[in-house]
């Protein structure tokens, strides 16, 4: 008898038109249809629908999300949906990333510099560790994940498995580590390194907060635990224990003695050919960086860049012509090679989704061809790339699109289309009208009073930057509660604003285009659309149509469109709307379905997270006198750091963590006598 691998967690089922939506999808994966689409209104559980195409088809999958947070929010979601399966995050792990590039105009060269966050690099071993070791895997990822990595046969080749009471030497062990880039450190167990006390050898993987110890009884392996990190308490006993490698670029010995060779290879015909070419200047840099780049995979099997060096590593090349020549341009490994071959793929927002997959290799591309041409690079460091979208499209098998608005591209490729029209809650799509841009302001300040009395909030979108902080500025003068929200603030900040919007602090929001996909406002009954008619990326159909779905979440939900001329997108935009409004009426009288607007809790982050320092003798209650103080709070708040982290709450992580660099700074600044300076 055939067990379900994964089952859904959920207090309710599947209503309106979603399990229709489910049954016509589903139907056509095991038809084999290769791309189809479920158009989804928001708010009416497209997320819920994924989880159940999952359910039903007992396949693993990849969502992806066109940014981080987004792809938070959904892992989020599938957790809740699948607690006893693998829901893993998947993204770039850089909280800073500055590529390696040269500006020829200005003989201006940079050098790559990044700041890797270790907590996203360890949820991205998890995700590969998870790949090797279960089928019930679903990966929550951004675009990142058709960027290069390394060779999934090679970092399974890498792994460890140990068993009680086997014969293992400790020092064979320790020189597998050491392949596997695990690094030793006898005093503070961190992630990625070892450490050794007599007869007993302690690992602390890069993908779990618990480490693992290995006890000795001469060469035989009497007992493996793992421990906390820092009492040592024992968690549990195991019987055996598989080690993953520490970095997803490792290549075996043998191969890296093979890639050495034809690295050299490569640089001696590329010299040639530069000296040819009368560039000396570029052949002499080239030389210098490359040789340099050898000797240190000559001596340790690692070299600053070594992604650079990925075709040969991954014995990827192609010879061709004379017997010492050789040529790259294959496929890089991806994410998408960990998985098995009959893996789903859903594609979320495809209308953002899709373009930056497209647009990840040009860009890319551009750049490694100046380094290669100038000097920088041997040719073969173009193959360290992202896929090109036909190379994407080959490495999937079967995909859904998931948006309110599907491109050009879902539209045309898909071999179905599930419409997803009808809310949960019987809600409506909004009502639009059009007024003219003359007395616009007037107008608008009129209706936020209205709603804010009603205890309802209002989204303004504006054009600029400027726009919407000089009319932020006037609402202000004139008594009305209102921020505004652009790119230039950081992530956080616009998470509080929002969250400060549906507590109240705020009435009105005025932004840009964040104010589309991806925002759950359920207090927000009024849209306002200034300058409608202006024809472009932001009052595009689709942009439109994402923007109105804002106000979707309330029963009084309303959009007003300020424009002087009726453009083609903003007709279309209301025709949808319309047809999909008719439609949930029509639903909910034969259904006898009342609308109900959406209840749900405000995540309050910035609170909780001082409530918790405020119980340990808060900074900004409480002021810390000493350093032992203060390590005692920054403990506390690790530990919260790590279990948000764990259970994918993104956002209350990056909070303590916030919070845990402030108090750091603290300590760096403090006297010998331990008396802090607040």
């Amino acid at each position: 008898m055939k067990t379900d691998l994964f089952k859904i967690n959920a207090d309710y089922k599947l209503t309106g038109d979603q399990p229709e939506a489910v049954k016509k999808l589903v139907r056509g994966i095991k038809n084999g249809n290769r791309s189809q689409t479920l158009l989804g209104v928001t708010g009416s559980g497209k997320t819920f629908t994924m989880a159940n195409i999952i359910a039903e088809t007992q396949k693993p999958s990849l969502v992806i999300a066109h940014n981080k947070t987004l792809a938070g929010q959904l892992a989020t979601e599938f957790k809740d949906y699948f607690p006893d399966n693998a829901v893993e995050y998947f993204v770039s792990y850089y909280d800073y990333y500055q590529p390696e590039a040269y500006v020829p105009q200005t003989d201006l060269y940079i050098e790559k510099d990044a700041s890797i966050n270790t907590e996203i690099d360890r949820l991205r071993h998890s995700a590969t560790k998870s790949l090797f070791s279960r089928k019930d895997v679903i990966i929550v990822a951004s675009v990142s994940c058709i960027y290069g990595l390394g060779s999934p046969e090679n970092y399974h080749g890498f792994l460890l498995d140990i068993k009680q009471n086997e014969t293992h030497r400790m020092d064979i062990i320790i020189h597998r580590l050491v392949e596997m880039q695990f690094e030793r450190n006898d005093y503070n167990l961190e992630k990625g390194k070892f450490r050794i006390k007599g007869d007993t050898l302690e690992i602390l993987p890069t993908y779990d907060d618990f480490a693992i110890r290995i006890e000795f009884w001469g060469n035989k392996i009497d007992r493996i635990s793992h421990i906390d990190t820092v009492t040592g308490e024992v968690f549990e006993k195991i019987e055996s224990v598989t080690i993953y490698p520490t970095k997803h670029w490792l290549t075996p010995e043998k191969k890296t003695q093979l890639a050495i060779k034809d690295i050299e290879i490569e640089l001696h015909n590329q010299l040639n050919f530069l000296k040819n070419e009368g560039k000396l200047l570029e052949a002499e840099r080239l030389e210098q960086r490359s040789s340099y780049d050898l000797e240190m995979l000559k001596e340790t099997g690692f070299c600053s860049g070594i992604e650079n060096y990925s075709c040969h590593l991954g014995r990827r090349h192609k010879a061709y012509g004379e017997k010492n020549n050789v040529m790259c341009g294959s496929t890089p490994w991806c994410l998408l090679d960990y998985f098995p071959k009959d893996f789903l793929v859903f594609i979320d927002e495809s209308h953002m989704t899709i373009p930056q997959l497209n647009s990840m290799y040009k860009g890319d591309i551009v750049r490694k061809k100046t380094l290669v041409d100038f000097g920088f690079r041997l040719p073969s460091a173009m193959d360290n790339r992202p896929l090109n979208f036909s190379e994407f499209e080959k490495s999937v098998t079967q995909m859904i699109f998931v948006s309110a608005t599907p491109g050009k591209y879902e539209i045309s490729t898909s071999n179905n289309i599930a419409e997803q029209i009808i809310r949960p809650t019987g809600l409506l799509d909004p009502t639009v009208e059009i007024r003219k841009s003359e007395g616009q302001i007037d107008d608008l300040m009129k209706k936020i009073n209205n709603r804010t009395l009603k205890g309802e909030r209002t989204i303004v979108t504006t054009l600029t930057k400027r726009m919407a902080e000089e009319l932020t500025e006037f609402l202000t003068e004139n008594g009305i509660k209102v921020h505004y929200l652009h790119s230039e603030q950081e992530t956080l900040e616009r998470s509080a604003i929002l969250r400060e919007l549906r507590l109240g602090t705020y009435d009105v929001i005025v932004g840009i285009n964040l104010l589309r996909e991806g925002l759950d406002l359920p207090e927000v009954s009024l849209v306002a659309i200034l300058d409608a008619d202006k024809e472009g990326f932001l009052r595009s159909t689709s942009a439109l149509i994402q923007t109105m779905g804002r106000a979707a979440r309330h029963e009084k939900g309303h959009v007003v469109m300020y424009a002087d001329t009726k453009t083609k997108s903003i007709n279309q935009a209301i025709q949808e709307t319309e047809r999909r409004r008719k439609l949930q009426q029509e639903y909910n009288e034969s259904h006898n379905i009342i609308p109900k607007g959406i209840k749900k809790e405000v995540r309050d982050i910035t609170n909780r997270i001082t409530q918790n320092i405020n119980k340990k003798d808060s900074i900004k209650t409480n002021p810390i006198k000493t350093k032992s103080e203060a390590i005692k709070i920054v403990k506390i708040l690790e530990k919260e750091m790590k279990h948000a982290a764990k259970t994918l709450d993104f956002e209350k992580a990056a909070m303590y963590r916030d919070e845990i660099i402030e108090l750091r700074k603290i300590f760096i600044n403090s006297p010998e006598d331990g008396i802090l300076q607040i």
